[in-house]
C-alpha cells in the first residue's frame, strides 16, 4: 500500500516543492518574506551566499524552458552550489532507461536537489517518492496541474506592489483550463485570502466547474477587468489542445487581448502580469507588456529571488535535520 506523501520532513520543514496546494499559508508568507532578502535594484550586483555551498542541484526539463530553468541555475550558483542542467528529452530515457534510472544515476554522482519540468501528470511526486531521505525534489512545472514556484513568485511580485492581498481584485485571462501558472496562481492566492479572484476566458479555456473554487467567471474581457487591481495574461498553450482548430488571432485578440483602452476599465494603479512567453498581438499588446503598468520584466528578476529563497529554505531544513 502506497503511503501518504508529505512535502514536508518529520519535523514539519520544507523537503519537496511539487505544489502549493496544502501547503500552510504561514510557510509561504515565510518564502514571500526571504524571497525579499535576495532582490536587488536593476544595475546593482545581485545578492550571494553560501547556503547550498558543495551541494549540486541537476535542472532535469523535459519540456522547454528558458525563465524558469535559467533563473534556477543562477539561484543555485548564487547560494554557492553547482548546477547541471539536463534535457532528459536528450538523455538516457530517450535510449530506453526508465527515469528512475536516470536518477538513481544522478544520485550517485551525489545531486542534491532535483528541479524537474515534466508533461506527465505523476511523474515529480513519483520521483520524489523514490530518492534518498537527504535529497529534495522540486517542481519546475508538471503538466498543467501546477508550477509553484511560479504561484509564489506572482504572490511576491504581488505583494511588492500592493502590499498586501486582502482587498485586492485579481484578474487571471486566456487559456485558463490549460495553465499550470493559473491553477498555482489560484492555490497562493486563496492560501493569501486575496479578495477576489476573477477568471476571464472563452468557454473552451475555462476550467471545468469544480476547480478553482471562489473565484468568479466572466466570457467577458471588459466585464471581467472593470476595477481589477492586477492583471494577469496568460498565451494560449497550444501543446496542450489536442486537435484543436487553429485559433483565429485577430478575433481572440479583439475578445480576449490586453490593450491599452482594455486596461483603462482597470484601477489607475492595477499592474499587468504575464508569466511569459508572451504572443504579442495575440494576448498582449506591446504598448501594455512595454508599458508603465507592466511587472513582466520584474516577475524574471522575482524568480531568481524566490528560487533562491526556496533553496535556501531546503537547504535549511536538511541541516536542522543532520545529527
Amino acid at each position: 500500500m502506497m503511503q501518504d506523501f508529505s512535502q514536508l520532513d518529520a519535523n514539519g520543514r520544507l523537503r519537496h516543492l511539487i505544489t502549493l496546494e496544502g501547503l500552510d499559508p504561514a510557510l509561504i508568507r515565510e518564502l514571500i518574506e526571504r524571497a525579499r532578502g535576495y532582490l536587488c535594484r536593476p544595475g546593482e550586483l545581485p545578492p550571494r551566499g553560501d547556503d547550498l555551498r558543495g551541494w549540486t542541484v541537476a535542472n532535469l526539463f523535459a519540456e522547454p524552458s528558458t525563465r524558469t530553468r535559467a533563473s534556477f541555475e543562477l539561484a543555485a550558483l548564487r547560494l554557492g552550489a553547482d548546477a547541471v542542467n539536463l534535457d532528459v528529452m536528450l538523455s538516457s530515457r530517450v535510449k530506453g532507461e526508465s527515469i528512475i534510472d536516470t536518477i538513481y544515476t544522478l544520485q550517485a554522482m551525489q545531486v542534491d536537489v532535483f528541479v524537474i519540468r515534466d508533461a506527465q501528470p505523476g511523474i515529480i511526486e513519483f520521483v520524489a517518492r523514490h530518492v534518498a531521505g537527504h535529497v529534495s525534489v522540486i517542481s519546475g512545472g508538471e503538466a498543467h496541474i501546477s508550477h509553484p514556484t511560479q504561484g509564489l513568485l506572482d504572490a511576491l511580485t504581488i505583494q511588492l506592489h500592493t502590499g498586501g492581498f486582502r482587498d485586492l481584485v485579481v484578474t487571471i485571462v486566456g487559456d485558463i483550463r490549460h495553465s499550470r501558472v493559473a491553477r498555482s496562481a489560484h492555490r497562493a492566492l486563496a492560501a493569501l485570502g486575496v479578495g477576489e479572484l476573477r477568471l476571464v476566458a472563452p468557454e473552451d479555456m475555462m476550467p471545468e466547474p469544480d476547480e478553482f473554487a471562489g473565484a468568479r467567471r466572466f466570457r467577458s474581457f471588459d466585464e471581467g477587468i472593470e476595477l481589477a487591481d492586477v492583471v494577469m495574461m496568460l498565451r494560449i498553450q497550444r501543446e496542450r489542445i489536442a486537435g484543436a482548430a487553429p485559433t483565429d488571432v485577430d478575433h481572440y485578440h479583439a475578445l480576449y487581448g490586453l490593450t491599452a483602452a482594455r486596461l483603462a476599465r482597470a484601477r489607475a494603479q492595477a499592474i499587468v502580469m504575464h508569466p511569459g512567453p508572451m504572443n504579442r498581438g495575440v494576448e498582449i499588446s506591446s504598448e501594455v507588456a512595454d508599458g508603465p503598468q507592466s511587472v513582466i520584466r520584474e516577475q524574471v528578476s522575482n524568480g531568481v529571488a524566490m528560487r533562491m529563497a526556496i533553496l535556501a529554505q531546503i537547504a535549511e531544513s536538511r541541516r536542522r535535520r543532520a545529527p
